[in-house]
């Protein structure tokens, strides 16, 4: 009896690792901006494209002069930082779009205005 059930939780966790997988293996990768990585005038880099909800999104910048802001349609709008923003720093950020509208802007000052923002829409 305790073969049995070694076997069943064996299968159970095989198929978790497989459903992992398969997730994401579909889920595509995008650098925004380019080769030009996430600097000015980048807000109209989503043009054209088609997002899902786990595709993820890879800013790179220098951190010492630019970050990431993942900001509602309010703070992306005004370009000012919400209570509460997660702000990411690293300079190679990667981060999983989720279902829906999903905002992000630089907010070091003048660089949103200049452009350094992007909106894109997830299925």
């Amino acid at each position: 009896m305790a073969q049995g059930r070694g076997s069943a939780m064996a299968a159970t966790v095989l198929l978790c690792v497989l459903l992992l997988n398969f997730e994401l293996a579909q889920a595509a990768i995008y650098t925004v901006g380019g080769t030009g990585g996430w600097t000015f005038n980048t807000v109209g880099w989503t043009k054209g494209k088609r997002f899902k909800a786990g595709d993820i999104l890879v800013f790179n910048y220098n951190p010492s002069i630019h970050n990431v802001v993942a900001v509602n349609r309010a703070g992306y709008s005004s370009c000012s930082t919400p209570r509460g923003a997660k702000v990411y720093q690293s300079g190679k950020d990667r981060i999983k779009l989720a279902k829906g509208q999903n905002f992000f802007i630089c907010n070091f000052p003048g660089h949103c205005q200049a452009g350094m923002k992007i909106a894109a829409t997830a299925a």
